[in-house]
């Protein structure tokens, strides 16, 4: 049956139609968000996927270049693989919704968004949000929803709620929060140095929003909720656990996992999963569950060691922060490398210079911004963890946590004015155990400084976890967690930024959301060990940028020509630019207003073609000095170039202050001469004289 259900949300209107379409899928919406249109849906498999010890749930946001009104690029007119703004928005849409799904559900999940119309003023990302979590909340699957989300910028010192185009092109904050009905359960943010307490004023601005749209899902539900299926648990026997408690007693379990060395504490644990398997080898149901069992078991015993005992795996306080350390220079040949180590997490990142020229294109919905001059990408192979698996390049994961990087470092990069490179960062993770994102930070910040890009101050990144007990009271929150505690605990909170302020913030959690003292504590210990970061170990190798780029980056000097003149500069089809381009090995790029910027490893080759530039955008006055060379001979004269495209004459009058029968008794093609300039002769070209130059 057909129902629409409206209400108004930051100013535009939200309608939700339901039955209108996909009457199929397990949970549908037709969403519309002002002119923006969304179609969510939500759909399970019947029987859960064997063989797994894992919620399967996969989220889909679709982008179609129909919606605002493009044919995609390229020989395919055909929409290709997931853009890498799609790809993070359906990582934000995955993180709210995972932890509400029961953890023992094992059917395949998919959530998918298809935007078939932008209104640049109303987010599709944001509608797709709302509208996964509206269909799975009506939908039969399990779901211990609803949750809602609100995007907030911050304008001339204000807060705006699902901001539109114009206001987020002026926000200094691009923050979104996704709430339950009682607590915050998704933060994602971008910042231009926004304080603490101001962000965290935002997110409970953010969180009172979310509980008036979460009132207005009630309704929905309501009225077209099916009823929830029933599923097969795949929770662990309890009789299976008893049994595994008695071969290996509390004690040994906590002396496997108490170690701060990754590999020691999974050889122990692999000795408990031998010998387990060898007891119980005549069981071949309780077979197929002891890695399961020995997970959750190594969890528990994690988990009270943290909130009872207060008793980290490797022996840490609650606040302190592992081994520390960081250098730059480890690379000769490259334009700028940094390298950040905490405890067994490393990265080293490495920043290539550019022209702005080569900053990326970007052919997706956002009508505004169509190139990219700060990129950052972030690589986690294999023998990071001590692994084994092909190369098979980036996936989500990987995607992610260069955005993150790359949101944390853009609020301190200097303007295209300033500094007229794109700019590429990569970060190569050498060792993993816990926090690689806010390692690269780190080392991203150390990198750009050695190469020479004057970021106005130092960032550093750094994540906090979180272990909950019984009550909302009854939690400990850990400064720098290791992957054994982001495996088994609560949360995982990454905050960057600078001294004064924050400029990222993700957050992921596995409970059904936090509490504000929770989330305070997060950001206050978040920003203590980013002071201590900053001071004690970043800037004591590399305090601000160097004066200049590297040896082998390539320099870049500008000169503003008049706008009318960009045509002389660039010839017909091109051809005088690339003669200039030819004859000096440079790289030159022009914008619409006239900033001719070129680009070079050679002064000298840069200074020439500098000087041709000004040649050709300069009017031409009587007594002006230029060499040039000869082109062509005729009986009444000489044509020279005086720079790529520019000709002018030198009368046969003109060359020799003795009287000459034919022009090639003095001058031959190819001779560089010097000439004076005489202003323009009656057809208007430009006339030289060789025999009035001054002796000087």
């Amino acid at each position: 049956m057909y129902k629409s259900f409206s209400m108004e949300l930051a100013g535009r209107t939200l309608t939700v139609e339901v039955g209108r379409v996909a009457a199929q899928a397990n949970g549908a919406v037709f969403m519309h968000y002002g002119e923006t249109v969304v179609l969510s849906t939500a759909t399970a498999s019947d029987k859960p996927r064997e063989g797994i010890d894992f919620f399967p749930l996969s989220v889909e946001y679709e982008e179609k270049l129909y919606a605002v009104g493009k044919i995609p690029g390229g020989f395919n007119k055909r929409e290709g693989k997931a853009s890498e703004n799609a790809v993070l928005t359906s990582r934000v849409i995955d993180r709210p919704m995972r932890p509400l799904f029961p953890k023992d559900y094992r059917n395949d999940v998919t959530l998918n968004n298809l935007v078939m119309s932008v209104d640049p003023d109303c987010s599709p990302e944001l509608t797709a949000m709302l509208g996964s979590a509206i269909a799975t909340a009506i939908s039969d699957i399990p779901f211990n929803g609803p949750t809602a989300t609100t995007q907030v910028g911050l304008v001339n010192g204000e807060f705006v709620f699902n901001p539109n185009a114009e206001q987020k092109n002026g926000s200094d904050l691009q923050l979104t929060v996704a709430s339950t009905k009682d607590k915050v359960i998704m933060i994602e943010a971008g910042a231009n140095e926004i304080p603490e307490d101001k962000m965290i004023e935002a997110i409970y601005a953010a969180h009172e929003i979310n509980q008036q749209v979460i009132e207005f899902i009630e309704k929905i539900v309501a009225e077209c909720g099916k009823e929830k299926h029933d599923y097969t648990s795949c929770a662990v026997p309890e009789e299976l656990f008893t049994a595994i408690k008695e071969m290996v007693p509390p004690q040994e379990m906590e002396a496997a996992v108490f170690t701060d060395e990754k590999q020691v504490r999974e050889s122990n644990i692999r000795e408990i999963k031998e010998k387990l398997k060898e007891a119980f080898e005549e069981n071949e149901e309780w077979l197929e569950l002891i890695d399961e069992a020995v997970y959750q078991y190594e969890k528990k015993t994690v988990r009270k060691m943290i909130l009872k005992d207060q008793k980290r795996p490797d022996g840490r306080a609650v606040d302190e922060m592992r081994k520390l350390s960081a250098e730059i220079d480890l690379l000769p040949r490259v334009h700028g490398s940094g390298m950040f180590t905490r405890g067994q997490t490393q990265i080293c990142t490495v920043t290539t210079l550019a022209p702005l020229s080569e900053a990326q294109r970007i052919d997706g919905l956002d009508i505004d911004e169509t190139s990219k001059r700060y990129m950052h990408h972030y690589n986690f192979p294999s023998y990071s963890v001590g692994e084994t698996r092909p190369s098979r390049g980036p996936g989500r994961r990987e995607i992610g946590h260069g955005a993150l990087a790359e949101r944390a470092l853009i609020p301190v990069l200097p303007t295209p004015g300033e500094f007229p490179y794109a700019i590429r960062t990569v970060s190569e993770t050498f060792e993993s155990n816990g926090s690689t994102s806010q390692a690269s930070i780190c080392a991203s910040s150390l990198s750009l400084m050695a190469a020479g890009v004057p970021i106005k101050k130092a960032v550093a990144g750094i994540s906090t976890g979180l272990v909950t007990g019984e009550n909302d009271e009854d939690y400990i929150v850990l400064t720098d967690i290791q992957g054994l505690e982001d495996f088994f605990g609560d949360m995982d909170f990454k905050v960057a930024g600078t001294h004064d302020g924050i400029t990222a913030i993700q957050m992921d959690i596995k409970i059904h959301g936090l509490t504000r003292p929770i989330v305070e504590e997060a950001i206050r210990k978040t920003k203590e060990a980013r002071t201590f970061i900053l001071n004690q170990v970043m800037n004591p190798v590399i305090s601000e940028a160097r004066k200049e780029v590297g040896t082998y980056a390539p320099k870049i000097i500008q000169i503003q020509i008049d706008p009318q003149k960009i045509g002389d500069v660039v010839g017909q089809r091109g051809k005088t630019i690339n003669a200039i381009i030819e004859q000096t090995g440079v790289k030159i790029d022009i914008t619409d207003d006239g900033l001719v910027s070129i680009c070079g490893v050679e002064k000298e080759s840069m200074n020439k073609a500098m000087e041709m530039i000004k040649i050709i955008t300069t009017d031409f006055e009587e007594g002006q000095i230029f060499k040039g060379i000869v082109t062509s001979i005729k009986e009444f004269g000489a044509f020279l170039e005086f720079a790529p495209g520019k000709e002018g004459m030198v009368h046969i009058s003109k060359i020799s202050k003795e009287r000459i029968k034919r022009v090639e008794d003095v001058l031959t093609l190819g001779d560089k001469i010097t000439v004076v300039c005489l202003g323009k002769d009656k057809m208007g070209r430009i006339s030289f004289s060789i025999k009035d130059v001054p002796q000087e």
